[in-house]
């Protein structure tokens, strides 16, 4: 079995997929897309905690996943980002989170 979906996603390096407009976009949590959160955002560390309490805001999940797209196609917009997360429901997107979470408290 391979660490690669078929989109490309690479979960040996915390790779996650989210599908917005159709395409499936890969989400990595490299140290640019973190630091960018993080600057937005604030600490990641806080960011986790709010979201193991239920507190992450729909914003700052769609700025998550935002700053994660790995190579954003021609036209895609932050708020294509966050209308899709909303099209799918949290529930879609939780295992997205999850492994961006999971890297930011475990690393590689």
């Amino acid at each position: 079995m391979s660490a690669r979906g078929t989109s490309g996603a690479n979960a040996l390096r915390g790779e996650a997929e989210l599908c917005v407009d159709g395409a499936v976009l890969v989400l990595r949590p490299s140290f640019a897309a973190l630091v960018a959160a993080e600057a937005e955002l604030g600490p990641l560390f806080a960011l986790v905690e709010r979201a193991a309490d239920g507190r992450l805001g729909l914003g700052e999940l769609a700025s998550l996943f935002w700053h994660c797209v790995q190579r954003r196609p021609a036209g895609l917009t932050r708020e294509a980002v966050g209308e899709a997360v909303v099209a799918q429901g949290l529930a879609a997107v939780t295992p997205a989170l999850r492994v961006l979470l999971g890297q930011i408290l475990s690393g590689r």
